[in-house]
């Protein structure tokens, strides 16, 4: 007959301190990066928007010298006057969020991500520099000004730099997005308008 030797074993009190106090600095570094930053939420969210625009108009050549409105049907973003949300259309036709499936028509009923104010507490919206709250991009994705109803000539182009600069009592310091004269490139700047 054999007999089997059953050994018992366990964790020491050291291997569970150890174990602890691992998990303890875990905890410590994961916690913060947790916290929801909104105010880095709404800034990538409207750099997105803007990006996607521009997007839009270089795989979507509107340009027509025959047509005398041409720049009306421009792909362009356009900021609602209280900042509370965006819209991105052309010629009447609204673009769609890829991630939702739903239009960017600046309603309830449409992308979630366009309603700046439900979703980020964003209450204005201020352009200064170069543009106005509806920027266009033609098919080299340079950026134009107000293009809605304009005519077949380059005399809203975007003259300047634009700085987009949005408030919200949510958040400080105000998110500005800045958009190149030239390029129609946007970047979340860290500088104050001047």
């Amino acid at each position: 007959m054999k007999t089997f030797d059953k050994q018992k074993s366990a964790f020491s009190m050291i291997e569970l301190v150890m174990v602890i106090v691992v998990l303890g600095i875990l905890a410590v570094l994961a916690i913060p990066r947790m916290d929801r930053d909104l105010r880095q939420e709404a800034a990538d969210n409207i750099l997105s928007a803007i990006r996607y625009t521009q997007h839009l108009a270089l795989i979507d050549d509107k340009t027509d010298p025959f047509d005398p409105n041409w720049q009306s049907t421009l792909w362009n973003i356009s900021f609602a006057a209280d900042g509370s949300n965006y819209s991105v259309t052309s010629a009447g036709v609204f673009a769609v969020d890829a991630t939702s499936g739903k239009l960017m028509d600046g309603t309830d009923t449409g992308s979630p991500d366009v309603l700046l104010l439900k979703k980020y507490g964003i209450d204005t919206v201020v352009p200064t520099g170069g543009c106005n709250l509806i920027i266009g991009f033609d098919r080299l994705g340079r950026p134009f000004n107000g293009v809605i109803g304009a005519t077949n000539d380059y005399g809203n182009y975007m003259s300047s730099d634009c700085h987009l600069t949005f408030t919200s009592p949510a958040f400080d310091p105000a998110i500005i997005i800045e958009l190149k004269q030239e390029t129609g490139y946007a970047f979340i700047s860290d500088q104050e308008d001047s």
